[in-house]
C-alpha cells in the first residue's frame, strides 16, 4: 500500500502545521459554545478555511462543509468530519487556555477535532497536485445532542460521498496509539419520554383516584424485563431510566407522571425491537392500572456506529504506517456511548478511528471525557492530523 506521495513531503507538510493546530485547539478551548450555538466557533473555522483558500457552504446555522478538488483528475469523493460543540460544564483545568465562557467546557475533545481537521485541510490543499478526486471537510455542530449530523444528511451533503472518515480523541488510550476497530463500536442512542394520566383524589380515599405515580413506577420496573428476558444475553442493550416525576403533594394521589429514559443498542434490528417493546409495555402496564399513556415521544439521537470492513482494514494499514503496527489497536472495546457520526456511516461506508491522548506520566490527561478537568496530551493532535491526511491520500490514490 502507498499514498503515491513522497513520505518526506508529507512529513514536512505535517510538521509545518503542528504548532498551528495546537494554537487553534487552545483557541477553541478558551471559547467553547454549546450545541447549536457554535456561532463564534464556526466563524473562526470559516476564517481559517478562507485563509487556506477553500470554498465552503454553510450547513444549518453553525455548521460548514468545505471542498477540495484534487488536480490529478476526477475520482472518488471522501468526506472527513470533525464535530465542534462543547459541553455545559465548568472548566476546572486551571490551564492558561481554560474556558473563558462560564459554564461551558470542551471536555470531550471536539476543540482538538476541529483544529486537527483544519490542519489536515491545510496540508491536503498544499498536496492537491498529488491526488485525484474530491475531499470534503465537514465541520459538524451539535454532536452532543445528536442534532448536527442530521443537518448534513437532510441537506444532501453526503449524497455524493463514496466514503466517510472521522476520528475521536480518547483519554482512555495512551498517546502514540491509533484505533481502527471493525464493526459496531458505539451504541445507538434513543431518548424516550412517556406521560401517564390518571386522576387525583385524597390519599385517604385511593379508590376514588387513578394513581399515575404507582403506574409509572410499575412501568419503570417492567421495562427492565426487556433486557433481562427478551434479549440475547450476548447482545448488549441498555434500557435506562433517568427521570421519574409525579405528584404535587404527599397526601394527593398523583394525576400525572413523566418518565424519561434511553435505549442503547449495537444493531438496527435490536434497536427497533426494544423501542417497540418499550412503548407496548408502557401502554399495557398503564392500562392495567386504569391509567392512560397520553404521550410517547422518541428522539433519535444517533444510530449504531458500525465501521465498514474494507474501510477499517484501510484505516488499520494507514495507522500502522503512522505509528507502527504495534501501536495500532484493532479490537477496542465497544462503548455504549453514542456518536452521531453514525448518521454519516448510515449514508456511506467508512470508519471512525480513535486517537490516544492519555499520558501515563501526566495525571492531568487521564480524566475521562465529560469531566471538569478533562485535558489532552497535545502530541495526539499531530497524530489526529496525520490520520486524516494519510487516510485521504491513500484512499483517493
Amino acid at each position: 500500500m502507498t499514498t503515491i506521495v513522497d513520505e518526506q513531503v508529507i512529513t514536512s507538510e505535517l510538521e509545518s502545521v503542528k504548532k498551528r493546530v495546537i494554537d487553534l485547539r487552545r483557541h477553541f478551548h478558551q471559547y467553547p459554545e454549546a450545541s447549536l450555538k457554535e456561532y463564534e466557533t464556526i466563524a473562526r473555522i470559516k476564517e481559517e478555511l478562507t485563509k487556506i483558500g477553500l470554498p465552503y457552504e454553510p450547513v444549518g446555522e453553525t455548521g460548514a462543509i468545505a471542498t477540495l478538488i484534487g488536480e490529478k483528475g476526477p475520482g472518488k469523493t471522501l468526506i472527513l468530519r470533525a464535530d465542534i460543540d462543547a459541553l455545559e460544564l465548568e472548566d476546572k483545568t486551571n490551564k492558561e487556555y481554560a474556558s473563558k465562557n462560564p459554564g461551558l467546557n470542551h471536555a470531550c475533545g471536539h476543540d482538538g477535532h476541529a483544529a486537527a481537521l483544519l490542519g489536515a485541510a491545510q496540508v491536503l490543499t498544499n498536496l492537491k497536485r498529488e491526488f485525484s478526486g474530491t475531499i470534503k471537510f465537514a465541520f459538524q455542530q451539535a454532536e452532543e445532542i445528536g442534532a448536527g449530523a442530521k443537518q448534513f444528511v437532510k441537506g444532501g451533503f453526503l449524497d455524493s460521498a463514496d466514503q466517510v472518515f472521522g476520528i475521536h480523541l480518547d483519554s482512555g488510550i495512551e498517546v502514540g496509539k491509533l484505533v481502527a476497530t471493525q464493526g459496531a463500536t458505539n451504541a445507538s442512542c434513543d431518548i424516550f419520554k412517556i406521560e401517564i394520566e390518571g386522576f387525583s383524589s385524597h390519599v385517604a380515599r385511593p379508590q376514588a383516584g387513578r394513581d399515575a405515580l404507582v403506574a409509572a413506577a410499575a412501568v419503570v420496573t417492567e421495562l427492565q424485563t426487556i433486557v433481562a428476558r427478551e434479549i440475547d444475553p450476548l447482545d448488549p442493550v441498555v434500557v435506562g431510566i433517568g427521570v421519574l416525576k409525579a405528584g404535587t403533594r404527599y397526601n394527593i394521589v398523583a394525576s400525572h407522571a413523566v418518565i424519561e429514559g434511553t435505549v442503547r443498542s449495537f444493531s438496527f434490528e435490536t434497536r427497533e425491537f426494544v423501542l417497540k417493546r418499550v412503548e407496548e409495555i408502557a401502554n399495557k402496564v398503564a392500562d392495567s392500572h386504569r391509567t392512560k399513556i397520553t404521550n410517547f415521544e422518541r428522539y433519535d439521537a444517533a444510530a449504531p456506529l458500525i465501521n465498514e470492513k474494507q474501510a477499517t482494514i484501510l484505516a488499520q494499514q494507514v495507522a500502522s504506517e503512522i505509528v507502527g503496527i504495534e501501536n495500532v489497536i484493532t479490537d477496542n472495546p465497544k462503548s455504549l456511548g453514542a456518536d452521531d457520526f453514525a448518521d454519516f456511516l448510515a449514508k456511506a461506508p467508512g470508519v471512525y478511528g480513535r486517537v490516544g491522548t492519555r499520558n501515563l506520566e501526566n495525571e492531568e490527561t487521564q480524566y475521562g471525557h465529560h469531566h471538569e478537568k478533562f485535558d489532552i496530551d497535545e502530541r495526539g493532535l499531530a497524530l489526529a492530523t496525520a490520520y486524516h491526511v494519510q487516510y485521504a491520500l491513500t484512499y483517493l490514490n
